[in-house]
Parts: structure tokens; C-alpha cells; sequence
């Protein structure tokens, strides 16, 4: 189906939703004649952009006090920035990790140009950002513990899940760099992370310049596990020499 004929269904269900109060996916599929994986697309679509609130087997308007709050905070440029830079990285076909994050999901805005992508990855939120993509990539998830602090699944569920398989890349974020032990976080719950790591063929950190130099007690990922670093372009000459010298790739992504 074009993306004109989408646009034009989901306009529809913000009107039926509006004229009925609530609607189902059960409904909506029989009414537009297509499946209701992709209604359930339209509606985390909608959602996605404050327009509805998803209820189990369908949605409803988003409550008057809520509206009032406004839209989410855009992606910063800085991030965009980022995310162009790292999704420079990755060919067709290739099978990634995306770990939670804000400056991880920023990357699912590039993907859309690459075909035939397997994405695993352990976050509800990026989980459905993917499955509006077009074309959509095979989504696979960790499943797990689910933490609330992370909004993220963990635990040895989620590591003998990723054990299972083997990728081109990991895309993973971090609270701090320490240019001496690796990546930092605020986060106890690093064992995820380094199973992620041993099961990519490329760790690939995508983090802003403000955080180099950031030393936070709970080591993440050491440099010896780490492949590639994207930031941007306020990381000093002093900064830049430091973590060449840790036999690293270091991308810089351009301002603008």
C-alpha cells in the first residue's frame, strides 16, 4: 500500500475515533479490507504522535488533561547528527542491535533507506517504532525482566535470547566515557550490554560530545569491546587523541 493511501486511513480513524468515542482493530480491519497487523501499525503510528491511546483490542482519544501537556521533546540535531553518521554504517541485510535509549532510537529515523535489516533489539519503544518502518525489518526481541529504570528488558532470559544469534553490528549508547576503563552508566544492570557486545561483530557507541570525560562508578562496556565511536563535533583535539590512541574508530559526525 503508497504511503498516500496510509496517510488517508489514518486520517480516517482519527475521525471515526472522534465521531464514535472508540474504535477497535477488529473493526477498523473489516472496514478499510487489510489485515490487523497493519491497523495495530496505524494505531502505535497515531499513538506515536499523540493522536489516540492505544487500549487492548483498539484505542481511544487521548484525555483532554493529557493534550495539554503538548507533543514529545523532538529529537535533538545533535542526535540526528548522530544517528546519520552511524546509519552510514550499515548495509542492506544486515542483522543489528539497537539497545534502549534516546540516542539510539534517534537512529530508527535513518533506517527506513536500508532493505532487508534484521533489528533485534530490548526495548518496547524502539520495538514499535520499527514495526511502522517501510520497508519494515525483521524485528526480533530480547523478552526478559523488565526494568522500569532502563525501560528496557534485562536479565538471563534476555542474554541466553541474544546468545542465540550472532550480528553485524550493536548500536548502544552510554551516561559517560571514561577515557580510561570505557563506557559508563548510571545503570547497575550492565551484563545485557556486554552479551550484546560478544555477539557483534562491530560495537558501535553512538554518545554526545558532553559526556566524554564523564566518569560514572558502574563501567559499562571496557574499550577492548568497543569498535567504533560516533560523536559529534564538539569532542576536543585532547579528547580525539585519547581515544585513538585506545585503537578505536572515532567518527565525527558534521554539525549540519
Amino acid at each position: 500500500m503508497s504511503k498516500r493511501n496510509t496517510q488517508q486511513r489514518r486520517h480516517t480513524i482519527i475521525t471515526l475515533l472522534n465521531e464514535q468515542g472508540e474504535v477497535t482493530v477488529d473493526e477498523l480491519a473489516r472496514r478499510f479490507d487489510t489485515s490487523e497487523v497493519t491497523i495495530r501499525k496505524d494505531l502505535g503510528a497515531l499513538e506515536k504522535n499523540g493522536l489516540l491511546l492505544r487500549r487492548y483490542g483498539g484505542a481511544v482519544p487521548v484525555p483532554s488533561e493529557m493534550v495539554a501537556d503538548g507533543p514529545a521533546e523532538p529529537v535533538s540535531k545533535r542526535k540526528q547528527a548522530l544517528a546519520r553518521a552511524a546509519a552510514a554504517r550499515i548495509r542492506d541485510h544486515n542483522r543489528i542491535i539497537i539497545d534502549s535509549g534516546s540516542t539510539t532510537a534517534a537512529l530508527l529515523g535513518e533506517l527506513g533507506r536500508k532493505s532487508g535489516l534484521v533489528v533485534m533489539t530490548n526495548s518496547l519503544n524502539i520495538a514499535n517504532v520499527l514495526r511502522e518502518l517501510e520497508p519494515e525489518p525483521t524485528l526480533l526481541m530480547t523478552g526478559g525482566t523488565w526494568d522500569p529504570s532502563s525501560e528496557s528488558f534485562q536479565g538471563r532470559v534476555a542474554e541466553q535470547v541474544l546468545r542465540s544469534y550472532d550480528f553485524d553490528q550493536l548500536f548502544i549508547g552510554a551516561d559517560g566515557i571514561d577515557l580510561e576503563r570505557g563506557t559508563t552508566t548510571f545503570n547497575e544492570l550492565t551484563g545485557l550490554s556486554r552479551v550484546m557486545a560478544e555477539v557483534a561483530r562491530e560495537v558501535v557507541v553512538m554518545v554526545e560530545s558532553d559526556k566524554i570525560g564523564r566518569k560514572i562508578p558502574n563501567l559499562e562496556l571496557p574499550w577492548n569491546a568497543i569498535h567504533t565511536l560516533v560523536t559529534d563535533s564538539g569532542i576536543s583535539e585532547a579528547e580525539q587523541q585519547a581515544l585513538e590512541q585506545k585503537g578505536i574508530t572515532l567518527v565525527i559526525a558534521p554539525s549540519s
